[in-house]
């Protein structure tokens, strides 16, 4: 297989506020460029698009081409499992969703403490390894985001596993929160391959501080900022596949391009990106992904990623475009109506969902005192 994948996480959307409302037709395309060109790697989930993702990857994929000409990761949802009948319900649920008989690649999703009433309270280990004997399941891993410690004793504790999911960029490599080389490591020391999650952490890598950016450019003009962090990870021993996560036909054309002509970042390069990755860590205010996984627990219906979204760019930009960062603010709380910062009772929910573990509370101030305080003493009434 080439060695990139279609995450089908982030899909493009009628209306962005509204995870449900995928477009079809342009995912369809995004999937025939894909395929056309090659690559046959599709990774979903359960709660992915709200159950959508799924769907999405039938009508585009299943339902379109050969099933010997493409291969499909799904994962099974931990951190929504409590009870042992609910997981044979969810397989079934996600074959008929997908429309499959069998699964090529199957995960425990986000192994981690976070999950362990799925998989301790829970015999999900052993459902899936039966799910295997059965056929339904050809390679079975897992997907984490915990840290370098925690994955070592769980691949120790289940030497089936035949593949690790990791969150592996160049933002992150170092990162002693994420611990990306450090997990990178311990999947290299049990003898497994990696597959990569977020080498572009959630868009963000695709979007980097104009001093950055320059840097990049200035040293070759003709490669896409997203290509250094596509190759970055890419390059790394034991990478048997990098993640995708396109949400628009034409990134998913860069994107191709990129990979097709691929090279390992050189010595110069990699100095160039350890400079990258010290002016953006004097910038980011908010690691945040959009993973949307806390949206579905907040009580307040709070779109977390989209603030924390406006948020990183009022910090980011230049003093020039503060003013129209700030009126997107306004504009989302008092015409689309939507929650906002001052909206969160600081329940935590949120938080125990969150794979960069960030203290959503906590930043939640921040981003009050930012946009509804600072800049037009708008206080959300």
């Amino acid at each position: 297989m080439k060695k990139m994948g279609f995450g089908m996480m982030r899909l493009p959307l009628k209306d962005n506020d509204d995870l449900t409302s995928i477009n079809q037709k342009e995912v369809n395309e995004m999937v025939d460029l894909f395929m056309k060109s090659g690559y046959t790697y599709f990774d979903t989930a359960y709660p992915y698009h709200e159950g959508r993702s799924e769907v999405a990857l039938r009508k585009a994929l299943v339902e379109r081409y050969p099933r010997d000409s493409y291969v499909v990761a799904d994962k099974l949802p931990l951190f929504l499992i409590n009870k042992e009948e609910q997981l044979e319900q969810i397989f079934n649920e996600q074959l008929e969703r997908t429309g499959l008989d069998y699964f090529d690649y199957y995960l425990m999703h986000n192994v981690s403490g976070f999950s362990e009433d799925g998989f301790i309270g829970v015999d999900s280990f052993k459902f899936v390894n039966e799910k295997k004997a059965e056929g339904k399941i050809k390679h079975l891993g897992l997907s984490s985001h915990a840290d370098a410690e925690y994955i070592d004793n769980i691949l120790s504790q289940h030497p089936e596993m035949e593949f690790i999911q990791l969150q592996l960029n160049y933002l992150d490599w170092k990162n002693e929160g994420i611990q990306s080389r450090k997990c990178y490591e311990v999947a290299r020391k049990h003898g497994i391959p990696v597959i990569v999650m977020e080498p572009l952490k959630g868009g963000f890598l695709a979007n980097v501080p104009d001093d950055a950016c320059k840097l990049m450019k200035d040293y070759n003009p003709d490669k896409s900022i997203v290509s250094w962090a596509m190759r970055y990870v890419t390059g790394l021993d034991d990478v048997m596949m990098v993640l995708s996560g396109v949400n628009t036909y034409k990134q998913m054309e860069e994107n191709i391009s990129d990979m097709e002509n691929f090279e390992a970042l050189s010595s110069e390069e990699l100095s160039i990106i350890d400079e990258v990755v010290g002016i953006i860590n004097s910038q980011i205010a908010v690691p945040c992904t959009k993973c949307n996984y806390c949206i579905a627990h907040c009580p307040k219906n709070i779109n977390i990623p989209k603030l924390f979204d406006m948020y990183n760019n009022e910090k980011i930009e230049n003093i020039e475009t503060f003013t129209a960062v700030g009126n997107a603010y306004v504009n989302y709380s008092r015409v689309e109506g939507n929650g906002i910062a001052s909206d969160c009772i600081e329940c935590g929910l949120c938080v125990k969902e969150c794979p960069q573990h960030i203290d959503i509370p906590t930043v939640m101030k921040d981003v009050k005192n930012t946009f509804e305080k600072e800049l037009y003493g708008f206080n959300g009434d």
